[in-house]
């Protein structure tokens, strides 16, 4: 039974207009207003003042026609919250998904993430945060259309049962469009019962997408399809160098060619802007820009690391300590040193980024803006093009669509992509859309940072480590954001070390020490698909595999050695292990590497199967295992596990961004390339069953592929490697 009296305040609050006017529903039926609390501290389902004033900001329409709609907060990019979440409110609805949709909703503070304040979609949080609450909100409406029924045929309610969209009760049955006008008038229940988890239908079961349909036959709309009247669409011309400045340029070239309709200036650069993309492309490339190239125009990756090893020697900010790590090592008769580098990573998503800004200058103060995204930062997004503009953030709209890849990079604290589009359309009074190139994604900053990490541990008699030095050296993500505040302590970026100050071996070591070095440099950086984990993953299970072989013993025994029996760490790791037959003999040439990590409320364990012919590598084979709590859809799960190792296999084997005189020295899939079909190994995915805390999916996939690929080349070949992207050189 769940009980929250809040509820029947939002349920007959006046929002119910502003969810029939944002969302494209029908203006009758039954509207079901609840508030769903999300965040890192993970909200109970009720709050914990139950007298405090609730906004509602998840709704439920059921319509006369039996279609039911719930606009939520959460934007849709590949991570499959579009069918998740009609999957949890069928449930407790007892409906048929196939009559369950989802729209976006607008930004508003009514949406914003209980933790951070602003509306956002990120951390792997979209299904576990609001599980519970959505399922209270779907018994809660088919509690009120079983008493609509009730009262209907002047029956008792407990005689009534709710049934794939029907009430019935004897030989009476409605449907729940027939109810909801009149489920609508009754006062919304202050408690609900919920289904027992055994008597699921829908939870659980594997479900194929529900927007899947749309997107194979081009009908789902992304940014980049977005068209708006009298539409112009612009290509910027950026600095080739971070931090440099435009100090003149001559546009007399690109407005010669047909299509070009304007040239403007904007802080990001020059705006051309054309009657559609080609002829702004070809404008853009006839420009003339002189630029003021800056100290950037210094910066090199070879100049960046021999910095970066010089930190490494140098004592940090403290992330984690216990004993003295270094009187340790210094008094240990056995030591291990390892330097390990990753490089900068672009995200790359399949969509480049665009946005469409919509707005009349002379009706700007009374009408504001519409604003056409792939976004998962609404409110950040909200307020910087409210602030471009002079008006009030709730006056620009902001409609999100479908987004064809995020990885974190639609996801900025400085709104760069949006903040530059409302730049070119206040500059332009027109309404535009601005696209980038896929070269002007790689060259445009916001990548995941390089790191370096300094490894250093001391072996006792029986092979285990008795001392543990981790030296992290990599610049912020979180410095120079709103976020600071809350995520930078004592000079320690929590992003920068999750995975290392936390890592599960920590606990069997008695000396051990994480430190943290964040040098500044004009390259933007951002986070990129699971974060901090995508280094410090690599880095802890490397690393710990060349201590079991130091100490030699079974890479797979020394972990289950070192990792409490009854871990969630252990139950991927032994069910993954399982089911690759670890021990068993291999085709000739090839050998298996292992790893184990938590993230994100995960705990995921991966074997990868390798073989190195003429110093290529060739991942044959990777078995997965997730222990991420309940799972909704076993099918989303297994799809983003899939989706996380190609993601992480792509930056593991090809990925890296370098610098040289200032300069990106890739630029397209050419240079930067993802991994070919043909390079694919199988995939097979194993969920462990869990009642535990639910964790998400959309990252925790990607950190392990890594170190399960360099474990399983030192097995084949006895080369250690330990810098990204992995090369037989």
């Amino acid at each position: 039974m769940w009980r929250n009296p809040q509820l029947d305040v939002a349920a007959r609050s006046v929002s119910r207009r502003d969810f029939l006017k944002a969302g494209a529903v029908a203006s009758t039926g039954l509207v079901i207003a609840c508030f769903l609390p999300i965040g890192l501290r993970r909200a109970a389902a009720q709050p914990a003042n139950a007298s405090a004033p609730i906004n509602p900001n998840a709704f439920i329409h059921i319509a006369p026609d039996n279609s039911v709609t719930i606009l939520l907060k959460h934007s849709e990019m590949g991570q499959g919250v579009w069918t998740s979440i009609p999957m949890v409110i069928a449930e407790e609805l007892a409906c048929d998904l196939a009559n369950v949709r989802v729209e976006h909703a607008p930004a508003a503070p009514a949406y914003a993430h209980t933790a951070f304040g602003m509306q956002m979609t990120g951390g792997s949080t979209s299904t576990w945060e609001s599980f519970d609450q959505l399922r209270n909100a779907g018994a809660m409406a088919r509690a009120m259309l079983v008493s609509a029924a009730a009262q209907k045929w002047k029956k008792p309610e407990t005689d009534c049962r709710a049934e794939k969209g029907f009430v019935i009760c004897g030989d009476k049955k409605a449907s729940y469009g027939e109810l909801a006008d009149a489920a609508a008038k009754l006062p919304a229940p202050l408690q609900v019962k919920l289904k027992d988890a055994k008597d699921w239908t829908v939870i659980g079961k594997p479900t194929r997408r529900l927007d899947s349909k749309a997107k194979v036959s081009g009908t789902a709309e992304f940014g980049i399809d977005v068209k708006r009247p009298d539409m112009l669409v612009a290509v910027v011309a950026r600095a080739p160098v971070f931090g440099a400045k435009v100090k003149s340029f001559d546009a007399g070239k690109a407005k010669a060619l047909p299509g070009v309709v304007d040239v403007v200036q904007v802080p990001s650069g020059i705006a051309v802007l054309g009657k559609h993309f080609w002829a702004a492309k070809k404008g853009r490339d006839a420009l003339v820009v002189d630029w003021d190239l800056g100290a950037g125009a210094a910066l090199s990756t070879k100049a960046m690391r021999e910095e970066y090893r010089k930190l490494a020697g140098t004592p940090g900010a403290v992330a984690k300590t216990a004993g003295d790590a270094d009187a340790a090592l210094k008094a240990a008769g056995k030591t291990i040193d390892a330097d390990y580098e990753v490089p900068f990573l672009a995200h790359a998503p399949m969509e480049p980024l665009n946005c469409t800004v919509e707005f009349h200058p002379d009706k700007l103060a009374s009408d504001g803006c519409d604003i056409y995204t792939g976004t998962q930062f609404q409110t950040p997004d909200q307020a910087a093009a409210a602030g471009i503009l002079g008006i009030k953030p709730e006056q620009v709209r902001i409609h999100t669509t479908f987004l064809g890849g995020g990885f974190g990079r639609r996801a900025n604290p400085h709104s760069d992509f949006v903040t530059e589009a409302v730049h070119v359309a206040k500059a332009s009074g027109k309404t535009v859309k601005v696209v980038w190139t896929r070269e002007d994604d790689i060259h445009g900053g916001y990548y995941r940072p390089m790191w370096l990490s300094r490894m250093r541990a001391a072996l006792g008699k029986d092979g285990k480590p008795v001392a543990w030095k981790n030296t992290i050296v990599g610049q912020s993500i979180i410095a120079g954001t709103p976020f600071a505040a809350m995520m930078i302590k004592d000079g320690v970026d929590v992003t920068s070390v999750e995975g290392a100050a936390d890592a599960p071996y920590l606990d069997a070591i008695a000396a051990h020490r994480v430190e943290l070095h964040s040098p500044t440099s004009p390259i933007t950086v951002l986070w990129w698909r699971s974060v901090g984990h995508s280094n410090t993953g690599f880095v802890v299970e490397s690393f710990i595999d060349e201590l079991a072989h130091a100490a030699n013993k079974d890479p797979l025994e020394y972990r289950r050695m070192l990792l409490p029996p009854a871990s969630r760490e252990r139950r991927a790791l032994d069910l993954a292990a399982e089911k690759f037959g670890w021990g068993n003999k291999l085709a000739k040439g090839h050998a298996a590497g292992i790893a184990v990590h938590q993230s994100f409320g995960s705990y995921v364990a991966q074997v990868a199967e390798v073989s190195v012919v003429d110093k290529s590598i060739k991942v044959h084979r990777v078995v997965c295992a997730i222990d991420c709590g309940p799972v909704v859809n076993p099918l989303t799960v297994e799809a983003q596990m899939q989706s996380g190792i190609v993601y992480g296999l792509s930056a593991a084997l090809r990925g890296e961004i370098t610098f040289k005189d200032g300069r990106v020295e890739q630029s397209n899939f050419h240079d930067y390339p993802a991994l070919r079909m043909s390079e694919m190994p199988v995939v097979e995915v194993h969920i462990v069953p869990s009642t535990d805390r639910m964790g998400g999916c959309g990252e925790p996939g990607t950190p392990l592929i890594a170190p399960a690929v360099a474990n399983a080349v030192f097995a084949a070949t006895g080369k250690r490697l330990r810098k990204l992207p992995l090369r037989m050189v």
